[in-house]
């Protein structure tokens, strides 16, 4: 289903030097896309997945030679509370698929700045969201966590807020053509 979803397309992955968005990187890239566009906040995390996502560049076109063109990788720092820089960078690269997994995710520290985890992982979600629709993204997949099922922290609250945000979206026209969807990973045994 990965596969189908990113060959030979262009993806961004936002909070791609994350722990989640870095697999993400790492699943997509073998995979073959076109191009794949790393947006992060932390200039150290972007610099680290893109010099491993370079190293596994290296290693595809060893192993296929010259059977596809290899993929491109572009790191970009960046906010997803920015709604000028997304709608900037998303009409320069066009991406076709977007995996948002750009959140505030350490329950501590989500706890310790409410506001700050608030603003990123809803309104940020929002601002990504809204500049997708708008430039005509193909696919959205919004990576969201058990925590979102029955919240007992702010962290899950946010996510569920912007899961309900994904729902209402499928079933507003008024959001274009953009395909949803909401992936819930679980760190928890049995989740």
């Amino acid at each position: 289903l990965l596969k189908v979803q990113v060959s030979d397309q262009i993806v961004l992955v936002t909070g791609a030097g994350g722990s989640i968005g870095s697999e993400i990187c790492r699943q997509v890239l073998k995979r073959h896309p076109k191009i794949l566009l790393l947006l992060e906040l932390s200039e150290y995390a972007l610099y680290t997945i893109q010099q491993e996502l370079q190293v596994i560049v290296a290693k595809l076109d060893k192993m296929d030679g010259d059977n596809f063109l290899l993929p491109r990788v572009i790191p970009m720092l960046g906010s997803v509370q920015d709604e000028r820089r997304l709608s900037k960078m998303m009409q320069a690269w066009k991406p076709e698929v977007i995996y948002h997994a750009a959140a505030y995710k350490h329950v501590p520290m989500v706890e310790h700045n409410l506001a700050e985890g608030i603003k990123n992982n809803v309104f940020g979600t929002l601002s990504v969201a809204k500049v997708a629709f708008e430039k005509g993204v193909s696919n959205f997949v919004l990576i969201s966590t058990d925590k979102a099922v029955n919240p007992i922290n702010v962290y899950g609250a946010t996510k569920l807020c912007s899961d309900k945000l994904f729902v209402a979206g499928n079933s507003y026209t008024g959001w274009g053509s953009t395909r949803l969807g909401v992936v819930r990973y679980g760190n928890v045994m049995g989740s």
